[in-house]
C-alpha cells in the first residue's frame, strides 16, 4: 500500500484508475486553481477560460456515460475529484457538483434518450454550464410547498415563479425547474422541467453578494409565462419531487466530499505553519495545545471521508445510500466548519488575513451546512432511516 493509500485508511483500497482521476484533479487544481483564487474570490468572478478547462478535463461530466462525453467513473472517483478541486477553490468545487450530481446525473438517469443527446454532450463538455432550480422565498428546507407554477396548456406548460439561491444562476445554459402543476395533488403534483436561459420569459436577478464561495454565481431567476415544450419535462407527469430528492440525495454526497476538501485543504494549511512558525523557542507544532488541535483535526476529517467513501461505495453497489449520504454531509459539513476555524486560530493573525488563505476556507465551509439540505434536514433524514 502506497503512502497516499495509507493516507486514506486502509478500508478502501483504490484502484489505479481512481487514483489516477485524484492525482488529475490535484495537479489541475493547484496548476490552474491556486493561482487567482483570492482575487477570484474578491472579485466574485469565475473565470470562464477555466469552465472551459474543467470540461476539457472530464471534471463536469465525470459520471456520466461515454456516450454522451462523459467520463462514464464511478462516484468514488469523482468524491476524490471533488475533495482535490475544494482544497483549493471550493467556488470550483460547487460549479462542478451541481453540474454533476444535480444536473447530469438528473438527465441521465431520468431523461428520454431525446433530452439525453440534446442537452447531456454540451454539458459534460462544459459547453454549457447546468442548474438546478428548487428553493424558493417560501420554499427552501420545505421544498414541497412549490410556488413556481407549470400550468398544462396540452402540447407545452407556462412556467411562472421566483427561484432563489441558484448557484450557476447567471452562467448557466439549461435548468432543472421544480414546478407545481397540479395543486390539489401536493407535492405528486411537481414536475421538472428543462428550461433553456434566453427563452421568452425568462430573466436572471441580481447577484448574490455572499460570505462565502464568492467566485460561484448565485442568483434569482425569474420566470414569466415561460412557454416550456412538452418533451422538455422529465418523467412522467408527477414525478418532478421524487427526481428531486432522490437527486439531492446524490448530490449531498458531492456537498460531503466538498466540505471534506475545505477541511483537508485548511488542515494541511494549519500543519505546514505550525512546523514553520516559532513562538517561544520553538515551533509551535511543538506545543502541546497545538498538537491536540491538529490531531483532532486529522481525526474528524479521516473520519468524514470514511463517512463519504461509504455512501458512495453503497450507491456505485446500487443500494439504498440515504442515510449514508445524510451523514456524510452533516459530518463533513460539521467537520468542514470546525476544522477551518481551528486553522485560523492555529494561523493566529496571520488567519485573519487574506494570503494565508485559511479565512476564505472558514467562509466556504458555512454554506456546507445550510445547501442541499441543512444540517437540521440532515438529521431529520438521519432520524427518519432508523426509524
Amino acid at each position: 500500500m502506497t503512502s497516499n493509500q495509507a493516507n486514506q485508511g486502509p478500508v478502501f483500497d483504490f484502484s489505479d484508475e481512481q487514483l489516477a482521476v485524484r492525482d488529475a484533479a490535484r495537479d489541475f487544481a493547484r496548476t490552474y486553481l491556486l493561482p487567482g483564487v483570492i482575487e477570484r474570490d474578491e472579485t466574485q468572478t469565475f473565470d470562464r477560460e477555466l469552465l472551459k478547462k474543467m470540461g476539457e478535463m472530464g471534471f463536469l461530466g465525470m459520471m456520466a456515460s461515454p456516450e454522451f462525453g462523459g467520463g462514464g467513473l464511478d462516484t468514488v472517483s469523482y468524491v476524490l475529484a471533488m475533495e482535490e478541486i475544494a482544497k483549493i477553490d471550493a467556488s470550483a468545487a460547487v460549479i462542478m457538483s451541481v453540474n454533476n450530481s444535480l444536473v447530469c446525473w438528473g438527465i441521465e438517469k431520468y431523461g428520454s434518450q431525446a433530452q439525453k443527446e440534446k442537452y447531456l454532450s454540451r454539458l459534460t463538455g462544459g459547453e454549457i454550464i447546468g442548474a438546478f432550480c428548487l428553493s424558493e422565498p417560501e420554499a427552501g428546507s420545505d421544498a414541497t410547498s412549490q410556488q413556481t407554477t407549470a400550468k398544462d396548456f396540452g402540447d407545452h406548460y407556462l412556467l411562472n415563479g421566483t427561484k432563489n439561491w441558484i448557484t450557476n444562476g447567471n452562467t448557466s445554459g439549461v435548468c432543472l425547474v421544480i414546478a407545481q402543476t397540479h395543486e390539489e395533488k401536493k407535492h405528486h403534483g411537481i414536475n421538472c422541467l428543462l428550461v433553456e436561459k434566453g427563452w421568452p420569459g425568462f430573466s436572471v436577478g441580481r447577484k448574490e453578494n455572499k460570505m462565502g464561495i464568492r467566485a460561484s454565481d448565485t442568483h434569482s431567476l425569474m420566470f414569466s409565462d415561460v412557454k416550456v415544450p412538452k418533451e422538455n419535462r422529465i418523467g412522467e407527469d408527477g414525478f418532478g419531487f421524487k427526481l428531486a430528492m432522490s437527486t439531492l440525495n446524490g448530490g449531498r454526497i458531492g456537498i460531503a466530499a466538498q466540505a471534506l476538501g475545505i477541511a483537508s485543504g485548511a488542515f494541511e494549511r494549519a500543519l505546514d505553519y505550525a512546523r514553520q512558525r516559532k513562538a517561544f523557542g520553538k515551533t509551535i507544532f511543538e506545543h502541546q495545545a497545538i498538537q491536540f488541535k491538529l490531531s483532532e483535526m486529522a481525526m474528524r476529517i479521516e473520519a468524514a471521508r470514511l463517512l463519504i467513501l461509504k455512501a458512495a461505495v453503497l450507491k456505485d453497489q446500487g443500494k439504498d445510500f440515504v442515510k449514508e449520504a445524510a451523514m456524510a454531509k452533516l459530518f463533513a459539513s460539521e467537520t468542514a466548519m470546525w476544522v477551518t476555524t481551528e486553522a485560523v486560530q492555529i494561523h493566529g493573525g496571520y488567519g485573519y488575513v487574506k494570503e494565508y488563505h485559511v479565512e476564505r476556507m472558514m467562509r466556504d465551509a458555512k454554506i456546507t451546512q445550510i445547501y442541499e439540505g441543512t444540517s437540521e434536514i440532515q438529521n431529520l433524514v438521519i432520524a427518519r432511516a432508523l426509524i
